[in-house]
C-alpha cells in the first residue's frame, strides 16, 4: 500500500460564492436598506411637485403627466416667497460665517493659547448641549430681542441663531486643532510668525477637514431652523422659508400639494448641494474630530 493510500487526503468543498461574500452583502444590504428610506421621501416629493394636479388626487407615485409649472407659480404668485428665500440664505449665510469664525478663535485658542479657566469654559460648554436651550428659554431670548428692537427682524434672528449653534461650533474646532501638534504652533512662532499670522499660515490649513464639518453643521442647523423664526418674527416678509412653509399647510387656497412640494424642493436643494460637494471632506473631518474628542 502506497504512502498516499495510507493517508487519504481529507476533501474540502468549494465555497459558493455566496458564503465567501455574506459579510460583505450583509454590510450593503442595510446600507442600501437605510439609503432606501432617507431617499424614497425625497423621490416622493419630487415626483409630487411635478405632477399635475389631478395627478395629484390619485395614488400613482409615477405622474401620468409632468408639470413643471408649479416652480414658476410659487416664485411669480406667492409674493414674499422670494424675499422668504433671501432672508434665508442672508441669514444662513450670516450666522454661518460669524459663528464659523468665532468657533475657530475659541477653539485655537482654547487648544493653543491656553488661556486661564479653559478646563471651565470647556464644561461649561459641553454641559450646555445638554440643555434645551430652544425650549427653554424661548421666553427670555423673546424679551432679550424685544429690549433691543430686534422683534420683526430678519437680521434680528442671526444674534440667537450664533448663538445658540456656539458651543457645538467651538467643541468640534477645539477637537480638530487638537490634532495639530504643538510643537508645529511653537516653531512658527519661533521663526517670528505672530499669532494671527500662525493660526492663518500654519493652523487652518491644518485643521480645513474640521473647519468643513463646522460650515456643514452650522449651514444645516440655520437653514433649516423654524421655532425661534416663528417666536421671533411676525410679518411674513421677514420670515424664513422653514416659517413660511409651515403656515401654508395650514389652508391657504394658493398652496396646492404639488405647489407646497415644489417649495419643499426648493428648500432642501442648497443644502442638499452643499453637502454633495462638502461630504468628503465632512466625514473625513467628522472622524478626525471623533477619534480625538
Amino acid at each position: 500500500m502506497t504512502h498516499e493510500a495510507a493517508h487519504p487526503v481529507a476533501y474540502t468543498p468549494q465555497q459558493t460564492w455566496f458564503a465567501r461574500n455574506r459579510s460583505l452583502i450583509i454590510r450593503h444590504g442595510v446600507i442600501w436598506f437605510f439609503m432606501l428610506i432617507i431617499l424614497a421621501p425625497l423621490a416622493w416629493v419630487l415626483l409630487l411637485s411635478v405632477k399635475s394636479l389631478p395627478d395629484s388626487m390619485r395614488g400613482q407615485l409615477w405622474p401620468r403627466k409632468f408639470d413643471f409649472t408649479h416652480y414658476g407659480y410659487v416664485l411669480g404668485k406667492i409674493e414674499t416667497l422670494p424675499q422668504n428665500l433671501f432672508n434665508s440664505i442672508y441669514v444662513t449665510g450670516a450666522t454661518v460665517i460669524i459663528t464659523t469664525l468665532c468657533a475657530v478663535l475659541a477653539g485655537y485658542a482654547l487648544v493653543h493659547l491656553r488661556p486661564f479657566g479653559r478646563a471651565v469654559i470647556f464644561t461649561a460648554l459641553l454641559l450646555s448641549l445638554y440643555f434645551p436651550t430652544r425650549v427653554v428659554a424661548i421666553i427670555s431670548i423673546y424679551e432679550l430681542q424685544d429690549s433691543l428692537g430686534l422683534i420683526n427682524s430678519t437680521t434680528g434672528l442671526i444674534l440667537p441663531y450664533v448663538t445658540l449653534n456656539l458651543a457645538i461650533s467651538v467643541l468640534i474646532m477645539r477637537a480638530v486643532f487638537q490634532l495639530v501638534p504643538h510643537e508645529v504652533i511653537e516653531s512658527a512662532r519661533l521663526d517670528g510668525a505672530g499669532v494671527w499670522k500662525t493660526l492663518w499660515f500654519i493652523g487652518l490649513p491644518l485643521v480645513r477637514n474640521g473647519l468643513v464639518v463646522v460650515l456643514i453643521v452650522n449651514f444645516v442647523t440655520a437653514w433649516g431652523e423654524f421655532l425661534l423664526g416663528s417666536t421671533l418674527t411676525n410679518d411674513q416678509e421677514a420670515r424664513t422659508m422653514p416659517v413660511v412653509l409651515a403656515a401654508a399647510q395650514g389652508g391657504m387656497g394658493q398652496w396646492a400639494w404639488p405647489r407646497i412640494a415644489a417649495v419643499y424642493v426648493i428648500v432642501v436643494t442648497p443644502g442638499l448641494i452643499a453637502f454633495a460637494f462638502a461630504q468628503k471632506l465632512f466625514f473625513k473631518g467628522l472622524a478626525e474630530g471623533v477619534v480625538k474628542g
